[in-house]
């Protein structure tokens, strides 16, 4: 294979092929990369890297496992079901089957405590949530045009939002000092210093459950954004794709639920926009499954044409259409993920807690967001990036920095808790006590030297020591002091 050197490349290849904007450099990605070079294995290769960078549910596997062997109709590639498969193959248009729509709708409400039902027509499929973020800002945006994006804030955003669509996101910066929740505020002072710039924004992205927070959004903040962006006249997309995750209260709260209950909210439905998925509520990210829910008209018309390149293949629609309009299993599902979730969540901060470490309260993803700020040499970027790459080198853990999630505070790492066994975790947890051990005693050496140069210090100031020094002086026959005029005029 050869290979072209940058400049070739910028002259052969088009500005979306030689952009740097897919965002494969980010620290994030890195992490990754050290990974696939040195995957862990409890026997083949028990030192290689520990991967807890990967937000995937690998919790319930046999729950569907289990639902596929009592269904064998729902797959075309067993006997029981092979008579479907002329129906399955022939092409299909880009609605998708009428049934897996009114699946996936049926799921979404059921997902949301039922308290909100939605509309198996405004359903459009895509090539899971990547595909799906991107078809929402093709349809509402212009190259050139922002999205205001709450930060911290998933990396993979700026590949999926702005790397073929051109455009623009701008964080939107929250902090630890109110557990990094969104303000009206903070909305506020982003738009103006945007317009200001004279950035074109067109509207406000956000993850809720958030990822990397673990954290779901309140009715307050909910009903204060929406009403931000239809007083602004701004477009609000919602990501809820971790909304079955969520394993403890305070309750996944959709804004869907809001929109339903505009009576009393100032509320454009035009301007409200969902994207969910089957990749983390349901663990199934190779199965490329994601949604567009729109209460516009238009766009929900545009993106169904425009998912023409990305559709679920019709297979997978037929498989899917089963399981989900089986509500016995659906209601297993739902009941035993969060328990699953809070068990380990519970076993993976309890275990670290005992080390000194302590995370972001959370109740909902597939992970935590880490705080590690006391073991930084020094609180900056550099400082976060340091510890990073020895947790990667030495510990043999991936975790992802804060910074590659665009969060402004030096020290807070996403560390992903469900991608794996019990046992990888045990032994994940063994490894940053043995690490969070290390520091400590370089820690407390460091510490000894400091305290033995203080004692120094202060002895060598104290009075007692200068008039033991002075009398050494006097009493020895060649010093100085004895020779002196002075000395001896005083004798």
């Amino acid at each position: 294979m050869s290979f072209l050197d940058s400049e070739t490349n910028h002259l052969l290849l088009s500005k979306i092929a030689t952009s740097s904007r897919h965002g494969e450099n980010s620290h994030y990605f890195d992490g990754w990369k050290a990974y696939d070079s040195d995957p862990y294995h409890p026997t083949e290769n028990p030192n290689g890297v520990i991967q807890m960078g990967l937000a995937e549910n690998q919790l319930c596997f046999e729950l569907i496992k289990e639902w596929i062997v009592e269904n064998p109709e729902a797959s075309i590639c067993t006997s029981e079901g092979v008579n479907e498969f002329r129906d399955v193959a022939i092409f299909q248009d880009y609605h998708g089957f009428s049934r897996f729509r009114n699946a996936i709708a049926k799921f979404m409400g059921r997902v949301r405590g039922d308290r909100v039902m939605f509309d198996p027509d405004r359903i459009v499929m895509s090539g899971g949530a990547t595909g799906a973020n991107e078809t929402i800002m093709f349809c509402l945006a212009d190259p050139g045009d922002a999205f205001l994006i709450p930060s911290p804030y998933y990396p993979g955003f700026d590949r999926d939002l702005g790397w073929r669509t051109g455009v623009q996101l701008i964080p939107v910066s929250c902090d630890s000092s109110n557990d990094f929740k969104i303000t009206r505020d903070c909305l506020e002072a982003a738009l103006k210093h945007a317009q200001k710039s004279n950035i074109n924004v067109k509207g406000l992205i956000m993850a809720n459950p958030s990822n990397p927070l673990g954290t779901v959004m309140d009715r307050d903040t909910l009903e204060d954004t929406v009403a931000f962006v239809s007083e602004r006249r701004i477009h609000l997309v919602c990501d809820e794709i971790y909304a079955a995750t969520t394993f403890s209260s305070p309750a996944f709260l959709s804004v869907a639920e809001v929109v339903e209950s505009s009576d009393r909210l100032k509320c454009n439905r035009d301007l409200i926009h969902i994207v969910c998925s089957l990749s983390k509520d349901m663990g199934l990210p190779g199965f490329r499954v994601g949604v567009i829910y729109s209460y516009n008209d238009a766009v929900v018309n545009t993106a169904r044409r425009m998912s023409s390149f990305g559709l679920v293949s019709t297979q997978t629609q037929h498989m899917l259409a089963a399981m989900l309009s089986d509500d016995r299993f659906v209601h297993r599902f739902l009941v035993e993920v969060p328990k699953r979730l809070a068990n380990r969540h519970q076993l993976f901060t309890e275990g670290i807690a005992k080390l000194g470490i302590s995370c972001l309260k959370s109740n909902a993803g597939l992970f935590v967001w880490m705080d590690l700020k006391h073991l930084l040499e020094e609180p900056t970027l550099k400082g976060e990036l340091s510890l990073w790459r020895l947790i990667i080198d030495d510990v043999k853990i991936n975790v992802s920095p804060g910074s590659s999630f665009h969060c402004s505070e030096p020290g807070w790492f996403r560390v992903c808790f469900v991608n794996m066994d019990e046992e990888t975790m045990e032994v994940a947890l063994r490894r940053i006590e043995a690490f969070v051990s290390r520091e400590r005693e370089k820690e407390n050496v460091v510490e000894k030297k400091r305290s033995w140069r203080r004692n120094l210090r202060l002895s060598l100031k104290s009075p007692r020591y200068e008039e033991i020094v002075l009398s050494q002086l006097m009493s020895s026959p060649n010093s100085p002091a004895c020779r002196s005029p002075l000395v001896k005029a005083g004798t």
